[in-house]
């Protein structure tokens, strides 16, 4: 079964760095676009930043100057690094992808666990 197995995430005092790491666990055919969400409490999930294959990364207007969104085709892996975090950066990240399964099929959407990011003030 495919899935997108995050890591990183934690608490860190606003100012302060955080990376976080996504991969595709399993077989697939492709990858199209990868991106990061975060949702906070009792807020919707909002995009913070995505790369299409090739393409030049999208970042939310909050972000801008402060994460860079990288990813590693060979790995099928997706990073964001996090500088200069702040309290309202606080929320549970996931992942986002959409993938080939199998060559000819369609892409389809597929969502990590999550991790939760706490900047302290």
């Amino acid at each position: 079964q495919v899935q997108l197995v995050e890591s990183g995430g934690g608490l860190v005092q606003a100012g302060g760095s955080l990376r976080l790491s996504c991969a595709v666990s399993g077989s697939i055919s492709g990858v199209n676009d990868m991106a990061w969400y975060r949702q906070a409490p009792e807020d919707e999930r909002e995009l913070v930043a995505v790369v299409y294959d090739g393409g030049t990364p999208i970042y939310a207007d909050s972000v801008k100057g402060r994460f860079t969104i990288s990813r590693d085709n060979a790995k099928n892996t997706v990073d964001l690094q996090m500088n200069s975090l702040k309290p309202e950066d606080s929320g549970v990240y996931v992942c986002a992808a959409h993938l080939r399964l199998r060559a000819g099929s369609p892409w389809t959407s597929h969502w990590g666990q999550g991790t939760q990011v706490t900047v302290s003030s």
